[in-house]
């Protein structure tokens, strides 16, 4: 799990990644930090930045055409960032197919895209890093985020059959698990009256949000260590032992946590 380390001098000089989900929150501040420690980095966004490239990681073809397209102006991709990611917080019967589609498409399929594109040319090298943003949602089940909850476990478990392969060809796989990061994301896909940002902070025991430049910094420590998972910040690992060690106090919790956001939602309607 994770722990304090620091990114050895000069490992990510002359790197090459991609960042997905570049343009704001984990990703943007993915991006700075990897650029700081002197790695070539490509930004890429459904909403891109100055300087980034346009990219629907729902779209194979062109998940595919990124990475070939790095390779050929590089000549290697050392790094990818599987980052973009949905969310969507409410009952789970408010939920539409639709949307249900969309977060598997993005969360799920858009993690597979990048495997699928960068994880070959990582073999032929003989070397590289995935790493695949997932939760704690990834680790932990909570209610009235259920469609999440589903995709995040999915990175999660694809992260570790994945570096269980990758180990023998020199490919190293970790799985980025934060609890609430102070991201856009806190307030975005809320259905109904539930707040998005009190759910987050409050649900995962953290009282403030994770700053993205911190988690970041992790993050790159985390590679060259090989890390299997990063879980930020304290408290959510001490929770996270706690599930391992009371699962059943910890199911409890969650059900107790879920029935008061409902309270609180319908008090705003009175």
């Amino acid at each position: 799990m994770s722990r304090s380390r620091a990114i050895p001098p000069g490992w990510y000089d002359g790197k090459v990644a991609i960042v997905t989900g570049g343009s704001s929150g984990i990703g943007a501040a993915l991006v700075a930090a990897l650029r700081t420690a002197g790695a070539t980095v490509v930004a890429a966004d459904l909403a891109p930045g100055p300087g980034d490239s346009a990219l629907d990681v729902t779209d194979a073809a062109a998940v595919q055409a990124l990475v070939d397209s790095t390779v050929a102006e590089h000549g290697r991709l050392d790094l990818l960032f599987n980052n973009a990611g949905i969310t969507f917080i409410g009952e789970t019967t408010d939920i539409t197919l639709a949307q249900w589609n969309q977060i598997i498409d993005v969360n799920i399929r858009g993690v597979v895209h990048g495997v699928a594109a960068a994880y070959p040319q990582m073999i032929r090298q003989g070397s590289g890093s995935i790493v695949n943003t997932a939760s704690m949602g990834g680790l932990m089940a909570a209610g009235l985020i259920t469609s999440y909850v589903t995709t995040k476990h999915a990175v999660v478990g694809l992260s570790a059959a994945l570096r269980s392969e990758a180990a023998a060809y020199g490919v190293g796989v970790t799985v980025v698990c934060p609890a609430a990061v102070d991201t856009p994301i806190l307030d975005q896909g809320e259905i109904g009256r539930i707040s998005g940002r009190d759910y987050y902070l409050k649900g995962q025991g953290v009282r403030h949000p994770v700053a993205p430049a911190a988690l970041a910094a992790r993050v790159l420590a985390a590679i060259p260590a090989g890390e299997a998972v990063v879980i930020e910040p304290f408290q959510a690992r001490m929770a996270y032992r706690l599930q391992r060690l009371a699962p059943g106090f910890t199911r409890n919790a969650s059900t107790r946590f879920v029935n008061k956001q409902r309270k609180r939602a319908a008090d705003k309607r009175t």
